[in-house]
Parts: C-alpha cells; sequence; structure tokens
C-alpha cells in the first residue's frame, strides 16, 4: 500500500519554497473523489478508488490535471470534462501570482474539489476564505472535505461570475476556470488597490494568466503572464460540436491557395494568442488523414460556430502550395493569415507584452501600454 505521505512530501518538493508547507499541510487526496477520469485513447476513462487504490492515489498527487467531473455531471455520456483537479504547479504559479498574505480578504472563483480554497485559507486563514462554485453536487463535496481536512471556508453554491458581494470587498479574487470577457462584477467587488487573478483565453488560444490590478476608478488593468488552460466558466464556454457536425459535404466554398503553413500561427503561443485576440469566435482543429499523427497529411479546419463559417486548410508534403477551402459569411482564413501578418509586422512581440484593461464599459487588450490597444 501507497503511503499518501511520501507522495504528498514528493509533490510538495516540486512547487515555490514559499508554497511547500502549504501543500504538506493540505492533503490533496482527500479532495479527489472516489471516481475521476483519466484519457485513454483519447477517450475519457473512469478510474475508481475501490478497483485501483494505488493508481487512484498515484493520479492525486501526480503534477498533472484530474479530471473530477463530465457533462455538468448529467450523466448522458457525451465524454466532455467540465470539472477538474488543477494541475499542482500551475495552482501554486497562480497563488503565486496573487500574492497572498495572512489576513487577506479573498474570493475564490469555482470551487471545483475545494484543494485550492484550502490552500488559500492556510495561508490567509478559513475566516477570511470565500469560495462560489455554480454546480451544487461539487460545492456540498467540497464544502464536506473542506471541512474533513480542517479547513471550514464559507462554500457558495451560485455563479462565480457574479462573485459575492455579501462578504464583499475582497483584497483578492482568484479565479480557477477561464474568462475571456472578465466579469465586471469582479472589479465592483475588489477593494482599490486589490489584484484579480484568473485564466483568460480565447476560442483559438488555450490561455494565458491575467493579473489585474484594480484601481479606485472603477477600472482594472495587467498583464498577461503564464501558460494555463483551464475549464471555461459556463457562460463562456464555446460551443462543442466536431468537425463534420459544422463542415457539411453541401457546404459551398472558395478555394485559395497559400504558402502560409500552420506551424507558425498556430504551432507559435505567441502567435496564435495574437490571432486569437485579433479574430474572435475562431475554433481550430487538426484532424490527421486515417487518425495517424505520424502522417505528414493533415488538414487544420477553422471554424465559428455563431456565423457557420469554416474554412479548411489543406497541408501535405511537397510544394509550399496549401489549397484553402472557405464558406460561409466569415473568411477565417483570410482573417487568421491577416492577423499573423499584423503580428509579424509588430516584430513577433510575445504574449507577455500584452495586456487587458477593464472598465464599466467594457474591455480591451494592448500592447505595451493601455494607450496602444490592439482588440
Amino acid at each position: 500500500m501507497i503511503d499518501p505521505r511520501e507522495l504528498q512530501a514528493r509533490l510538495a518538493e516540486e512547487m515555490p519554497p514559499a508554497w511547500r508547507a502549504a501543500f504538506m499541510a493540505v492533503p490533496r487526496h482527500e479532495f479527489i473523489p472516489d471516481t475521476v477520469w483519466v484519457r485513454r485513447e483519447g477517450r475519457p476513462v473512469p478510474l475508481t478508488r475501490a478497483e485501483a487504490p494505488d493508481e487512484w492515489l498515484n493520479v492525486c498527487y501526480a503534477d498533472e490535471p484530474i479530471a473530477v467531473q463530465l457533462d455538468d455531471g448529467d450523466g448522458s455520456g457525451r465524454g466532455h470534462v467540465t470539472s477538474s483537479a488543477s494541475m499542482p504547479t500551475t495552482v501554486a504559479l497562480m497563488l503565486e501570482a496573487a500574492g497572498l498574505r495572512p489576513g487577506a480578504h479573498v474570493l475564490e472563483i469555482g470551487t471545483a474539489t475545494g484543494f485550492n480554497a484550502a490552500l488559500v485559507a492556510s495561508r490567509v486563514g478559513v475566516e477570511n476564505t470565500t469560495t462560489i462554485e455554480i454546480d451544487a453536487d461539487l460545492a456540498a463535496n467540497a464544502r464536506a472535505a473542506l471541512v474533513n481536512a480542517g479547513f471550514p471556508v464559507e462554500v457558495v453554491t451560485g455563479d462565480g461570475t457574479k462573485g459575492h458581494a455579501p462578504n464583499a470587498p475582497y483584497d483578492r479574487i482568484l479565479s480557477t476556470a477561464a474568462v475571456h470577457k472578465v466579469p465586471y462584477p469582479w472589479i465592483e467587488q475588489t477593494a482599490p488597490g486589490g489584484r484579480i487573478v484568473t485564466p483568460w483565453g480565447t476560442a483559438f488560444h488555450s490561455g494565458a494568466l491575467l493579473r489585474l490590478d484594480v484601481n479606485g476608478d472603477g477600472t482594472a488593468s495587467g498583464r498577461f503572464d503564464g501558460d494555463t488552460g483551464f475549464m471555461w466558466v459556463r457562460d463562456q464556454r464555446t460551443p462543442h460540436g466536431a468537425v463534420e457536425d459544422r463542415v457539411k459535404p453541401e457546404h459551398d466554398f472558395a478555394e485559395t491557395v497559400t504558402d502560409l503553413h500552420p506551424y507558425e500561427p498556430v504551432g507559435d503561443f505567441s502567435a496564435s494568442f495574437a490571432i486569437g485576440v485579433r479574430v474572435p469566435g475562431m475554433l481550430s482543429t487538426l484532424v490527421y488523414d486515417n487518425d495517424d499523427p505520424g502522417t505528414q497529411r493533415y488538414t487544420v479546419h477553422l471554424m465559428d460556430p455563431v456565423s457557420e463559417s469554416w474554412a479548411a486548410w489543406r497541408i501535405q508534403p511537397g510544394p509550399r502550395e496549401y489549397p484553402v477551402r472557405q464558406h460561409g459569411p466569415r473568411r477565417l482564413f483570410d482573417e487568421l493569415a491577416s492577423a499573423y501578418a499584423w503580428w509579424e509586422g509588430a516584430g513577433r512581440p510575445d504574449y507577455t507584452r500584452f495586456g487587458l484593461t477593464v472598465t464599466p464599459n467594457g474591455q480591451s487588450v494592448w500592447m505595451d501600454d493601455p494607450v496602444h490597444t490592439v482588440a
């Protein structure tokens, strides 16, 4: 039988020095459900504590995210992961970015298992920690786990995008669910001089970590840093759907040829971040011929579920002459190519040069300085 304390100590050693004691004080396995899902052959399959206790325990202390809910718990069998216990080193990255200090008043958005809330409480105090979870079952399980682990923080069942006004103002708001549009109630409920830390992304790009410092005039501004992909808040999810649901044989299309290979605009982190910022609502999916990742023949599909536009960007060995088919009111490949050309013309800026400002009227993404708006 594996000793969880040994696994816990090994994981804690991988954390930043300032957070190792917290990771030793909060046993992760006490927050992980008895049934989780692991990915095998591209699909999530259940792993139960009762049937494979050692494997389950190893999963609990691996530096990996753990799927703890599928399909919002509706039992539909679609197989979409809708809640997870975040990768521990990413958790630590966010905790460090928040700059938590003892006595700080903190609201966490997205309780999930409750593990992160316990880590926060270990630093700022149980009485100073509030966490909110939209899913009632997840909230109830986390509430019980927090009590059992000795961190009985207040767990609110509700929509985290609205914050939790009764306990405001907060010194820190820490979201463990990604957003594209930062909810303005978070700014309203953060004290001037406080900070909001959240994963931020686009339909095209999985996301980066955003640190917003809140001003006294109802605005907040900050920069991006850190590669962080998280579950989305529910009302900002990109609609699910397979390529075959959106690219139909009967669709008409216009065809062009390009010498642009997807390695740079799709594979480069900073390029794809910039493209996602400048081309809203565009998904990308890569489909290999015969589902074989070893082949050099594949198609990059660009899709906008709202306008039902798509582009199919066909890659194969030979001359750099790649056919592109485009359907619908948006010419998605043209938009991507234009955004990529902008990024190259700007000197191929790293994503950390970008920032975001939120006001009561909306939000804007900028580069280097808030006066240089790019989207």
